[in-house]
């Protein structure tokens, strides 16, 4: 909502795109994060598998895309929202 409003501070009214990539720009931190685990804690000692690696990635690629849209959604939501009250009370005479 912050970025929003400078946003609009700054005249720039091509928020929407804006407020949903930037909230879900959490989304590839989910999947590196994903990926430390899998290297790191999962499989430390294991040899490589291809299947179960093409497996958990694959999945964990669609779980990252959901997170994506779901965060994207929210705070495409909650800007709209505060640009809605924010324009909803100026008061034009």
């Amino acid at each position: 909502i912050v970025l929003c409003y400078l946003h609009l501070c700054a005249e720039d009214y091509r928020w929407w795109w804006r407020s949903f990539l930037t909230s879900g720009a959490v989304a590839p931190y989910v999947f590196l994060y994903s990926a430390y685990n899998y290297f790191s804690r999962a499989h430390p000692a294991a040899h490589f598998d291809l299947l179960s690696c093409s497996l958990y990635f694959g999945y964990t690629a669609i779980l990252s895309y959901a997170v994506f849209v779901l965060a994207g959604f929210v705070g495409f939501a909650s800007c709209f929202a505060f640009v809605v009250k924010i324009y909803g009370s100026i008061k034009i005479d």
